[in-house]
């Protein structure tokens, strides 16, 4: 008998990346009998900054462009060889990959939206007291939540969930600002939360999916993930990231974009801001799912936000 195939997946060591990893691998075996997937582990830099900062050993600016840290190393594994593929969550990707690389698996999206974890007593968003400190680093989120509350105040929360549900019940905040997925794919979903709608909150692009990216010229790889491949969380995802780089690409960048697809329409919804809240602009548009009809609602949408920028 011939040993089982074996591809290697390249993924961080945080617990809820290999949480999404793990839950990923046991898919694609699923899918293809006789085929092994090993997790190979990879710090990345944003890691070690996040290290640091939890150690109190560094204090990261709130703008800082954390996020395509948590990338880089990971692609070089891809490009060099020593990984097959890599599991990522979508937000964390910037705009443009690597030349060589493609995302070549979506599999179905969780639900993108934010929430709000309050400290005891603080049910909700909306019972938060006045000047009341909530906390997370994303401008995008800092933004949105001080339109309709200019009182509050924001701290540069980081860390994996577990260390942001630790500092709130340190006192830190009042409360914390999470995307959904995470706390889902991490077994947390029983936390008290409150659901945060795109009125309020427009969430990050990409943010509650999988990005799958391997080598352009793996064949066999990118045949083995076809199975996993959610079409409707490709288009939503792709979407939202043609409109990432159109608007500004940086993963700082204040934006929200939210597609979801509902049989044959597309909607998409976008809040841009400039890094200090000055200028906000949202939009939102529909179109049917024909490529030259998504094409135009894009550009549609990123000629508004860039009128009102």
């Amino acid at each position: 008998m011939s040993a089982p195939r074996v591809l290697k997946m390249g993924t961080r060591g945080s617990p809820l990346a290999r949480a999404q990893s793990s839950w990923y691998a046991r898919t694609v075996e699923a899918a293809n009998p006789g085929l092994t997937v090993e997790s190979v582990l990879i710090k990345t830099s944003g890691d070690t900054l996040s290290e640091r900062v939890n150690e109190g050993r560094y204090e990261a600016p709130a703008d800082s462009n954390v996020k395509a840290m948590f990338v880089k190393e990971i692609e070089t594994a891809l490009m060099d060889g020593r990984v097959d593929f890599a599991v990522h969550s979508a937000k964390d990707l910037p705009a443009d990959l690597p030349e060589g690389l493609v995302l070549a698996g979506f599999p179905r999206r969780e639900d993108p939206s934010d929430v709000f974890i309050g400290a005891p007593g603080v049910a909700r968003f909306a019972d938060l007291p006045q000047g009341a400190t909530v906390g997370t680093a994303s401008l995008r989120r800092q933004i949105q939540l001080r339109a309709p509350r200019p009182d509050l105040k924001f701290t540069a929360l980081r860390g994996n969930v577990d260390t942001r549900l630790r500092k709130l019940s340190e006192g830190q905040a009042s409360g914390i600002i999470l995307a959904l997925a995470g706390l889902r794919r991490l077994g947390l979903a029983s936390t008290p939360h409150e659901v945060l709608g795109a009125d309020l909150v427009l969430p990050a692009p990409g943010q509650g999916s999988l990005a799958v990216e391997c080598s352009e010229a793996r064949a066999d790889v990118r045949a083995a993930l076809a199975p996993t491949f959610d079409e409707d969380t490709r288009l939503e995802t792709e979407l939202e990231r043609r409109l990432l780089k159109a608007v500004g690409g940086g993963c700082s960048t204040p934006l929200g974009a939210l597609a979801r697809v509902s049989g044959a329409e597309v909607s998409v919804r976008v809040f841009w801001s400039d890094a200090e809240g000055r200028r906000q602009v949202r939009v939102s548009g529909q179109a049917g799912r024909r490529p030259e009809e998504l094409s135009n609602l894009v550009d549609g949408l990123v000629q508004r936000v860039l009128a009102g920028a």
